[in-house]
């Protein structure tokens, strides 16, 4: 088991590239985008030449003033800025769309890699701070992508232009603008790997902020029981207050960068004044011209400016993109074989734990050498102490997470060897207490069809979900609600009892009409008439079909084809009932045990 990556350890440029390998829809048509943001640069430097023009050849023409040349030049120059405000327009639209269908592939790809992962692997990180990964840190890559990958692009080019044409006009002050920007472009880099080191603290103090968030959310019940109300609270101000002190911290040195920016640009601007009327005092310039350097110097900072704050922007993204990149490179344990794998064609399910040995990362082994075989249509109970090994028997044969050595078979065939769509329709795991999601009754029960052919087809009418009500002897439970089957559930299911949220799974089970059933058993917290309920619908549940039962109270065991008694990790007893009771080994005390305290 591999824990989550907190965040890849790519440089700026390598994640960039990854970052655009993995969501190729962010630079769809970027040429022409590119294209249109270069014509709308173009636009806005039309207006310092067509300035100098103006005033040099119309405005303080040798004859005179000449209207007709002011007109048009004007015309020209306001011509230059309509088609580049037009393109300028354009290009957000682009980079907007593009963008957008990239970032969706990336959070589908991330989404979709973390439901690929194993329960062990999720297990690693607090939900809240999962789920950050795929929406606050790619909101951040949005922002970037949207606004500033393009527009340092367009900065780039307008410095470049405006120095060109600030060198025709005059060398001199084209030198004393680079010397005083020089200094500043060699102290930028140092400061925005800086920058960027305080966002990926940003980034992680965000998503532990909102695990701490919404696990109080969650637990809100558990927290009122036990009055921790003021200690929970305590935990998320300090969250709170350390994701506000990172914010703080780089927004502090964010403020440096920009700001000496801004205070080099008035600078420069001011020299470029003083020297450039000594020039034109000296006759090396003429009016017009020392107008249009001044323009073409707006042109140059403005973009030196913005280019320090989109770099800004960079590091942050590139902060979340890492997060992000950090999921995408957490490695897949349990393996999808795919079409490359052997089928497994529906009908009566034989399974076969040969030699199976598990440990989790860093510990002891959980199981050692089991072996267990359940022929098709038997019922075989799994029964053992706490901590001996049971619950980890259902992961595995569920393939929620794969042996270490050994095999789970399914009809002779390796559980990793066969395509998972098909594994899940021929193996069905009734968890000790099913998850509802907010819906009704009905929606929920329906979680158990699965739509053939298209993935996206309409959720089915009720006639199904009622067909698996009546077949498990439900009916009168339903009946019962307020509004049947169109009964709220609530978040969690939290409108319905546990036991209640039992016979939901049982009847979402019966829906997907599996070929194995694999029942974790829970039934020591229900009232006597849901429990009588339950037993009812797992008789119907089982009828013809393999199953296994992890069970906690024997009377499941009794009832059973065959029971498996695991101690340890290691399976020390198998048989009937009735003859491991004679036996009087393992399972008898565990049996005489169970007895006494139901008495």
């Amino acid at each position: 088991m591999s824990a989550m990556a907190p965040a890849s350890s790519l440089g700026v440029v390598a994640t960039l590239r990854r970052g655009l390998s993995a969501s190729p829809q962010l630079v769809v048509g970027w040429k022409v985008t590119f294209l249109l943001a270069v014509v709308a640069s173009f636009g806005r430097v039309l207006v310092p030449i067509a300035v100098q023009q103006t005033v040099d050849t119309g405005i303080l023409a040798p004859g005179g003033p000449d209207v007709r040349r002011v007109a048009v030049l004007t015309s020209v120059a306001a011509a230059g800025l309509l088609v580049g405000a037009v393109c300028s327009g354009y290009v957000n639209v682009r980079l907007f769309r593009s963008s957008e269908s990239g970032l969706l592939s990336l959070r589908t790809q991330a989404f979709r890699h973390v439901h690929d992962l194993s329960v062990l692997t999720q297990n690693t990180e607090r939900r809240g701070s999962l789920v950050s990964r795929v929406t606050s840190d790619v909101d951040t890559i949005s922002l970037f992508v949207q606004w500033g990958g393009i527009m340092l692009l367009v900065s780039v080019l307008q410095i470049g232009v405006a120095t060109i044409l600030m060198a025709v006009y005059s060398w001199q002050l084209t030198l004393v603008v680079w010397a005083g920007f020089v200094p500043l472009f060699l102290a930028l880099r140092p400061l925005q790997k800086r920058v960027n080191g305080r966002y990926t603290v940003v980034r992680e103090r965000v998503g532990a902020m909102l695990g701490a968030i919404s696990e109080a959310v969650v637990g809100a019940e558990t927290i009122r029981a036990y009055g921790v109300g003021e200690r929970t609270q305590r935990r998320i101000d300090a969250s709170v207050g350390a994701t506000r002190a990172a914010m703080v911290r780089a927004q502090n040195l964010v403020g440096v960068v920009f700001s000496s920016g801004v205070l080099v640009a008035n600078l420069v601007l001011a020299v470029v004044v003083v020297v450039g009327t000594y020039l034109g005092v000296a006759g090396q310039m003429s009016v017009g011209k020392l107008l249009a350097f001044l323009f073409l110097v707006q042109l140059f900072t403005g973009p030196v400016q913005m280019a320090t704050e989109v770099l800004n922007e960079l590091q942050n993204a590139v902060a979340g993109w890492r997060r992000v990149l950090g999921v995408l490179e957490t490695p897949i344990e349990v393996v999808d074989a795919g079409a490359a794998g052997v089928p497994s064609p529906r009908g009566p399910a034989t399974l076969e734990l040969r030699d199976v040995a598990y440990h989790y990362p860093d510990g002891p082994a959980v199981l050692v050498d089991v072996d267990v075989s359940v022929p098709a249509g038997s019922s075989v109970a799994v029964v053992g102490a706490t901590g001996s090994g049971k619950t980890t028997i259902a992961k595995l044969v569920a393939r929620f997470m794969d042996p270490t050595a050994g095999a789970v078979l399914l009809d002779g065939v390796d559980l990793r060897d066969i395509p998972v769509d098909q594994l899940r329709r021929r193996i069905v795991l009734v968890p000790q207490e099913g998850f509802l999601f907010d819906g009704t009754l009905a929606e929920n029960i329906s979680y158990g069809l699965r739509p053939d052919g298209d993935a996206h087809a309409a959720a089915p009418d009720d006639a199904r979900v009622r067909e698996a009500v009546d077949a498990l002897g439900l009916a009168d439970w339903v009946d019962d609600l307020a509004a049947g089957l169109g009964t709220q559930v609530g978040q969690r299911g939290e409108s319905l009892s546990a036991g209640e949220r039992q016979l939901v799974a049982l009847a979402r089970a019966y829906l997907a009409d599996a070929d194995l059933l694999l029942l974790d058993e829970a039934t020591s917290a229900v009232d006597p008439a849901t429990e009588v309920r339950i037993a009812r619908a797992l008789e119907s549940l089982t009828q013809g079909r393999s199953t296994v039962t992890i069970a906690h109270r024997l009377s499941t065991a009794e009832a059973a084809d065959a029971v498996v008694v695991v101690d340890a990790g290691r399976v020390v007893e198998t048989g009937h009932h009735d003859d491991l009771v004679a036996r009087e080994g393992h399972y008898a005390a565990l049996h005489a045990a169970w007895v006494s305290q139901t008495r």
